[in-house]
């Protein structure tokens, strides 16, 4: 029996609401979802041991504004790209690494660092420095328009979702972010590693109190420094094929097509970059035929945007801090720390 055979309408719906309320009480989702607690406790404790299915904070969108966020193209000898792509997702600052149909890379990285400063450490210093790396190409985040924490399942209804969105509003935002500390970051590392981790574990992991953690957690999402972000094998999503545009369009356009681009229920991510090619969307999409379907889409809906490259992953290795089987179920961790 498959791994798709054993996914219930269940255990879509509760990835879907985990979605938009990543830290809820099963409790607070039992009665949503048409279960117990007892029952969603379960099914999530078996999608997360099959790696099917799993929960992390990643940075929010405080990190596009004052961080640094980058694509890097790297390219090596045929008979290395294996070898090159389990060690560069050993590298911290890698935080997802993609082994691409050889054309204009061999690997496709997304890279988190805390400045500009320590990213052109990570290029000259530990990319460069790989044996195998033959070619680098990085391209900066200009602006970040969509990323994985808004994309979206689509197993639940308008009534669960209206209910889910009603029970999470009424939040305050909390003002300028300030400066993290010791404890911000110890409570980020280990979030990074399971988001669903109780507050009673944080705080003895932190040597603090739950309701300190409570507190810390609070004014850390209120302030967009970090987000949660429930990913998935594609035994779930059912969409085995991720596709990375690169695209260049007028820069008088760009705020306006990445409105465009986000909108349609595949895309995974939508940045402004640097380079000749100043846009770069990324999409999840059921077969390869539905490549030039969704290519042909944007070019009717946006005839100022030109496509200049296609890169079709063959295999996520690493994505978000976790490392992928190549059936893309999650396998291990190696947290990020780009706070």
């Amino acid at each position: 029996m498959t791994d798709s055979d054993m996914i219930s309408e269940l255990d879509l719906a509760l990835v879907h609401a985990l979605q938009i309320r990543p830290r809820a009480a099963w409790s607070d989702l039992a009665p949503l979802l048409g279960a117990t607690a007892v029952t969603l406790a379960r099914r999530w404790e078996r999608l997360t041991r099959r790696g099917l299915a799993w929960l992390s904070a990643v940075p929010g969108r405080t990190f596009a504004r004052t961080r640094c966020t980058a694509f890097v193209l790297l390219r090596c000898a045929p008979a290395a790209r294996e070898r090159l792509a389990a060690r560069v997702a050993e590298l911290t600052e890698a935080v997802t690494v993609e082994l691409t149909a050889p054309g204009t890379a061999d690997l496709l990285l997304d890279v988190l660092t805390p400045d500009p400063v320590a990213l052109h450490r990570f290029l000259t210093e530990e990319l460069a420095a790989l044996p195998d790396v033959t070619g680098v190409e990085c391209l900066h985040a200009t602006s970040l328009y969509a990323d994985g924490t808004r994309w979206r399942l689509g197993s639940l209804d308008a009534v669960q979702l209206t209910a889910l969105d009603r029970a999470g509003a009424g939040d305050p935002g909390a003002g300028a972010a300030q400066p993290l500390d010791g404890l911000d970051r110890a409570l980020l590392r280990a979030l990074a590693e399971d988001g669903r981790l109780p507050l009673a574990e944080l705080a003895q992991r932190t040597g603090t109190s739950a309701a300190t953690v409570r507190r810390r957690l609070h004014r850390l999402t209120a302030a967009d420094i970090v987000a949660f972000r429930c990913d998935m094998a594609p035994a779930l999503t059912g969409l085995p094929v991720a596709v990375t545009f690169r695209g260049r369009a007028p820069v008088r356009d760009v705020n306006a097509l990445h409105r465009t681009l986000a909108t349609l229920p595949e895309c995974r991510l939508v940045a402004a970059v640097t380079g000749p090619a100043n846009i770069l969307a990324t999409y999840w999409l059921r077969d390869i035929g539905a490549v030039q379907h969704r290519e042909t889409t944007l070019g009717a809906r946006l005839p100022s945007l030109e496509i200049t490259d296609r890169i079709l992953a063959h295999r996520t290795v690493k994505r978000m801090g976790h490392l992928l089987a190549p059936d893309g179920r999650r396998i291990a961790t190696r947290p990020i720390r780009p706070w």
